[in-house]
Parts: structure tokens; sequence; C-alpha cells
């Protein structure tokens, strides 16, 4: 709450302007101005996303055309970030406003009206926000509605389908923060097994801290990281390859043996999303070793081929960081 205060003569000004701007516009018949999506966050008492929204300049591009679908953090978890992170949106600098208004445009999908129903039926998948990361590529959002409807693994839906005329606004209950390679990988449930082989090269003498390198927090002169993600289906058949017994399971591997798998998986200092794939010159250059790129096709040096999935819509999953692409087989070094 003492977050909150701190704005308060900021929102008494924000709201004014609002009133006045609603009520200047009106037409000669009585008619009102359509209702944003910035006036339904108003109506919801969603004060601290619309001082948010004022400090870092976006309460136009909100009241713009659109469409927009807008996922509105509540006040108690803006107040969780800002004593977090001790930002101060009355006194943000030129880098700390760039920030918010990055994480803010995280939670904005441009040029869509999504509501509830359409991302039940979808089930989970990803999908483009209005922030942007390496290469001034948008973000991507990662949704999963097996309880409810969770963002990149975080942040759930409180408050759905509030019906703007430029959008709709959903109210969640956290903050989608920026996410990092490590926020897909584990928000998705797909790629447990990519986690679990991460955490077992971790355990040995890796060739970077696996972990903490894709969460963003060491090794990042060598981000922004191209990754090449394989699936749960994709480890389980390694596994069978490996042994075809059945016997063996991924937490009996030799730490260093995965450790030096993964290093064919991750191209560092480069953020090649599907499109720009081509321009590799059918080369991956990856930190264990230059592999072979027919298309969609990746070749290793034991002449396996892995598919990368673009049909199935898990390609250019954009992080922060880097981005990631899910593959079919899992790459292996010269056996």
């Amino acid at each position: 709450m003492k977050i909150i205060s701190q704005n308060f003569k900021l929102l008494v000004v924000f709201l004014m302007v609002i009133g006045f701007t609603s009520c200047s516009d009106d037409d000669d018949n009585g008619t009102t101005v359509p209702t944003t999506v910035v006036d339904v966050a108003l109506a919801n008492n969603l004060t601290s996303l619309a001082a948010a929204l004022q400090a870092t300049d976006l309460v136009t591009t909100l009241q713009g055309s659109g469409p927009f679908t807008v996922f509105a953090p509540s006040n108690e978890a803006f107040a969780d970030l800002l004593a977090a992170t001790g930002l101060d949106l009355d006194n943000l600098s030129t880098e700390e406003e760039a920030l918010v208004r990055n994480i803010l445009l995280n939670h904005v999908i441009i040029g869509e009206t999504v509501n509830s129903t359409a991302l039940v039926n979808a089930g989970s998948g990803y999908t483009n926000t209005g922030a942007t990361g390496p290469n001034g590529e948008n973000l991507s959002l990662y949704f999963n509605t097996t309880s409810g409807v969770v963002l990149n693994g975080v942040s759930t839906v409180d408050n759905a389908d509030n019906m703007a005329s430029n959008g709709i606004v959903h109210i969640v209950d956290e903050v989608i923060g920026l996410p990092t390679i490590a926020t897909f990988a584990t928000s998705n449930p797909a790629l447990s097994n990519l986690v679990a082989a991460l955490q077992l090269a971790d355990s040995g003498t890796p060739t970077v801290n696996w972990i903490n390198t894709v969460s963003g927090t060491e090794n990042q002169t060598l981000a922004p990281f191209t990754v090449f993600a394989p699936t749960n289906t994709a480890f389980e058949n390694l596994l069978l390859e490996l042994d075809d017994t059945g016997n063996t399971a991924l937490a009996d591997l030799d730490p260093a043996l995965v450790n030096s798998v993964l290093t064919y998986h991750v191209v560092a200092s480069s953020n090649v999303q599907s499109s720009g794939l081509g321009a590799l010159n059918g080369v991956i250059p990856t930190l264990g070793g230059d592999l072979t790129l027919n298309g969609t096709t990746i070749t290793d040096d034991n002449s396996r081929d892995s598919e990368i999935l673009a049909s199935a819509g898990l390609v250019d999953i954009q992080a922060i960081n880097g981005v990631v692409h899910a593959i079919d087989t899992v790459i292996l070094p010269e056996l």
C-alpha cells in the first residue's frame, strides 16, 4: 500500500485527464467515446497499472485503435514487483523507464482480441507480445490452460474477458516478467526432460553452468543464444537408442556425457529465428562443434537427423536472452 500511496498525486492528475478527455470527446448527440482498454483498467481499480502506463508514456498507445489483448496485473502484483526491484514510478531513470515499458508491453498482445474461450480451446501454446528482445524481435508468451489460464508458468488470470472498444482485458495475479530461455524450458511440460538434463549436467563439471546460463544470471557475454531444444519424446527415444532394453533412465547417464551433448544444442552470441536459418549457409556453429543444416533438418557427426519442429509451432520461442527452436531428436557428439 505504501507504493500505491506514493503515486497518489500522479493518479489524481491521470484520472482527471482521462475524465476530461472522455467528456470533451462526446459528440453533439451526447454519445460518449468508446471505452478503451485503459478505461477498463481504471474501471477495475487497477490504479498501479494506470500509474505505470502514464510513467512510461503508454497511455496513448493503449487508447489507440488496437485491437489489444491486455493481461493486466492487479495492484498487489505491481506492489510486489516494485518492492522487489526498488523501482519508483515517480522517479525512473531513462534505463528504468525503458525496462518498465518493456515489462508492460510483455502483457499486451497487439493486433488480436483473444478471449478466455479461445485460450482454453487452444489448451496451450505460444503467442507474441509487444515487448522486444534481441534484434528487436517480439518476446513470446506461453499459455497453459490445464488448471486455469497460466502465463509463462507464473501468472494466473483471475478475472477474464473484460471487453473494451479496442480489445479485451484479463486481470492477472502476478506481473509477467521478461522471459528467459529458462522460463520457457520450465513452464512447458513438453520440455521437462531438457530441464532434467540441464540439472544433471550441472551436477558434474559443466562447460557452462547450464541453469544459470539459460536463466540469464551467468555467461551473458555469450548471450544471446540460439537453442535447439529436444522434446521429452526426443530424450525418451535417445534412452532407447543408448539402451534398447529400456532399463536406462536419464538420471543414469554420466553428467559429463550429458554436458557434451548439450553443447551441440546451443549457438552462442546469436539470436537466429527460423527465417534466418538459411543465412547460416548449411552450418550451425554450436558450442560443441559445427553441425550440418539442410532446410529444417540438422545432421550430426553420426549422420543422425533431427528435425526442427516448425510445423508444430515450436520454433521462434523468443526470450530476452535468446531464441528456442524445438527439435525431435537429440543431437549427439561423434560416437
